[in-house]
């Protein structure tokens, strides 16, 4: 799947970021689950954040409060608002799509698989100095 990321960067501690990832398949489907996984040199994939087409989100421990995942159906893009970044946030962040989640529940613990997503493109780096 074709898709168009943008908005990663270098910013300092407690900086802001907003992702976008433009994708134009799942949207268009009556259910979807959808996200964004990070992985950093060395580091396993981590789900970071999930939301479903009912609206329904979730997030992995390390980030809740800090970022918000939404999804604006009319433009097929997904967002990522990351606020008060740490330098642990550094890593290259991915937006997929989940088409199986576990138990019919989107999770963001769902994007830490290797198999079984669909990551839309290459990938945005974000790079959190302290």
């Amino acid at each position: 799947v074709q898709a168009v990321e943008s908005g990663g960067g270098s910013v300092q501690f407690g900086g802001s970021l907003r992702l976008s990832c433009e994708e134009s398949l799942y949207f268009s489907s009556t259910f979807y689950c959808v996200g964004w996984f990070r992985q950093a040199p060395g580091n396993q994939r981590e789900g970071v954040a999930a939301i479903d087409s009912a609206g329904k989100v979730d997030y992995v421990d390390s980030v809740k409060g800090r970022f918000t995942i939404s999804a604006d159906n009319a433009k097929n893009t997904l967002y990522l608002q990351m606020n008060n970044l740490k330098p642990e946030d550094t890593a290259r962040y991915y937006c997929a799509a989940d088409p199986s989640p576990e138990g019919g529940r989107c999770s963001a613990r769902g994007f830490d698989k290797v198999l079984g997503l669909d990551t839309w493109g290459q990938g945005t780096p974000v790079s959190v100095s302290s």
